[in-house]
């Protein structure tokens, strides 16, 4: 589900970054980033009622759903992430920014630029801290499970938390050039 633009009137700034397009059409992959984890979540659904099924009617479990399970929370979380932040639903206190953005709306954009920055500049640092973790997991060939029962390899998961970081990165840094904009805007409309 996508959140609709808020209207603005002709010549008005628009009261706030979040459900607004992303330059260069960007949201298109949040969004089907977004889509690709939602389409995991119902591939899981489907696995554990199979293992349910399974263990009840046939007294035969579906091996390795503990450990796709687990895997697969990780890597929904990371796909979903960018189109979360790009939608405003990401979880924040933001009592003082409305209060700003109705008293003086410029500095709540740059504030909230400020807000998607740091967020920017922390996503950064945790994709640095990740990368070398995917390269050992290539080349130990890492997995979970069992040998003789059920292995999985880890660094496709850990691939696509990178995938989703650099998403979450580029939609903060995105997102802080909107706010940037809408202060302008707002300043020049002041004067």
């Amino acid at each position: 589900m996508t959140t609709p633009a808020p209207s603005v009137a002709p010549g008005a700034a628009p009261p706030d970054s979040y459900g607004l397009p992303l330059p260069g059409g960007f949201q298109r992959l949040t969004r089907l980033l977004n889509a690709i984890g939602t389409l995991w979540i119902v591939a899981l659904m489907l696995l554990i009622n199979s293992d349910v099924l399974g263990r009840e009617l046939l007294d035969t479990p579906v091996r390795g759903v503990t450990e796709l399970v687990s895997l697969s929370i990780v890597g929904i979380v990371f796909l979903q992430l960018a189109d979360t932040l790009a939608s405003g639903r990401m979880t924040r206190a933001d009592v003082l920014l409305d209060r700003l953005k109705r008293t003086t709306p410029a500095l709540a954009a740059v504030l909230q630029a400020l807000f998607h920055l740091v967020g920017a500049l922390l996503m950064g640092v945790i994709l640095w801290a990740a990368w070398a973790p995917l390269v050992e997991s290539i080349r130990i060939q890492e997995y979970v499970g069992a040998l003789g029962d059920f292995t999985a390899p880890v660094w496709p998961v850990r691939l696509i938390m990178l995938i989703g970081m650099v998403t979450t990165l580029v939609t903060f840094a995105l997102l802080a050039w909107l706010d940037l904009r809408r202060a302008r805007a707002l300043r020049g409309a002041r004067t």
